[in-house]
């Protein structure tokens, strides 16, 4: 006995407390320790049990009177020795019912049930298509599986002819209240109706086609109308193609998710399209025109001479369409200068004239410049520099042997 815990510490209450501060110090522990919210703690039982025991004895005036004047040795052994000690939970069997009783079934198994129209769930489909069918905008059918009002019933579940009846255990409501007085109170439950099964209503003839669901399982075939722009991860909603709702709800939405297919040719950048375009080093020498593929059909592209690999080169208007707005992007020609990888001995004879001339051209420059003379002047002034036309020459050897 003499290891008992005063009571008032136990709830964590001063000895003047009233009778509302001992009731919500012994809601807030009863709650916080019970053996249900703590399998893992072995202690956790103990604990409550001591909470419930100076409840027991501090909610009670005349026992709490004794308890002031007489400690723990005003019951013997304690609070057992007026009869045992039975939890002020009465017939509540476990934390969930706790809860059910103090918060309306707002934790658990008394959740309340909707038993008036709800409305359809939504789906979700994926949609692939092409670059291409994004540049112009496409019309798919797709195949959407969903539940759908029964055609037979008209979503009301019994034969034609017959009409549900009100439940009478809940009459119409789909729910069971109960009340029950604790020693925390009167407390009213929320339970769904076991006759029913929270519908409200007993169909006595259910329908032979949806066996008095009022819905039944379909695939239905839908046209979407892909608009033009559109890129992966777009969503397109097509209202009320989404599951039938039930007891009279509106059917909810589809929502069909797009996914651009990678393209052969082109890389996709917000609006602008990106194509690496290989051209040999002779028309990156000399320049060329040259035609590039579009999503519209052929495009010239004029290469000037002394091209760089890598260089960019863009074409205004031959990009993607804005989904938002008027106009198209750009599309953006990546050249890629291409090496043979295999010459015949013309082509090497002429490759090593030309790195012999790079050698010379070097010198006479080192040349002039020991002079002072700036050859860069006489060719910007329209005269045939040294060696011009001997150069011109040159390269048409290269451009015959190469390109034929």
């Amino acid at each position: 006995m003499t290891n008992k815990r005063d009571y008032y510490e136990v709830l964590g209450v001063s000895r003047d407390a009233d009778e509302a501060e001992i009731k919500k110090a012994y809601r807030r522990l009863a709650l916080q320790y019970h053996p249900d919210r703590n399998k893992d703690d072995p202690n956790a039982a103990e604990k409550f049990k001591e909470i419930n025991e100076a409840y027991e004895v501090l909610s009670d005036p005349e026992k709490r009177a004794q308890y002031d004047q007489f400690g723990h040795a005003a019951f013997g052994g304690g609070a057992e020795g007026f009869g045992g000690f039975e939890s002020p939970f009465g017939g509540f069997g476990d934390l969930g019912d706790i809860f059910d009783a103090m918060f309306g079934g707002a934790f658990g198994g008394g959740a309340r049930r909707h038993t008036g129209p709800q409305p359809g769930a939504d789906l979700r489909l994926n949609l692939e298509i092409t670059l291409e069918e994004a540049a112009t905008g496409v019309e798919k059918e797709i195949e959407v599986p969903r539940t759908e009002e029964c055609p037979h019933c008209r979503g009301v579940g019994a034969e034609p002819g017959t009409q549900p009846r009100i439940c009478p255990t809940c009459m119409g409501t789909g729910q069971v209240r109960t009340v029950q007085t604790t020693i925390l109170g009167r407390f009213e439950t929320v339970r769904t109706c076991g006759q029913c099964q929270g519908q409200g209503r007993i169909i006595d003839k259910p329908c032979r086609e949806c066996r008095g669901r009022g819905r039944v399982r379909r695939v239905r075939r839908i046209t979407v109308k892909v608009p033009a722009g559109v890129d992966t991860g777009h969503r397109l909603r097509m209202a009320r193609e989404g599951e039938a709702g039930e007891r009279g709800g509106p059917p909810g939405d589809l929502y069909v998710y797009i996914h651009v297919k990678p393209h052969r040719l082109f890389k996709r950048q917000d609006d602008d399209l990106i194509l690496e375009m290989p051209i040999s080093f002779v028309q990156a020498a000399l320049g060329d025109t040259i035609e590039v593929p579009t999503l519209d059909g052929k495009a010239r592209l004029e290469i000037p001479e002394g091209t760089q690999p890598g260089t960019v080169f863009r074409l205004r208007g031959k990009g993607m369409p804005r989904l938002k707005g008027h106009g198209k992007g750009d599309l953006h020609v990546q050249v890629r200068v291409e090496i043979p990888a295999r010459l015949t001995a013309r082509q090497k004879e002429i490759l090593q004239e030309f790195a012999r001339t790079l050698e010379k051209g070097g010198e006479e420059e080192k040349k002039d410049r020991r002079e002072g003379r700036e050859s860069h002047e006489t060719r910007e002034g329209g005269g045939e520099g040294r060696g011009e036309g001997r150069d011109k020459s040159f390269f048409s050897k290269v451009k015959d042997a190469f390109m034929g």
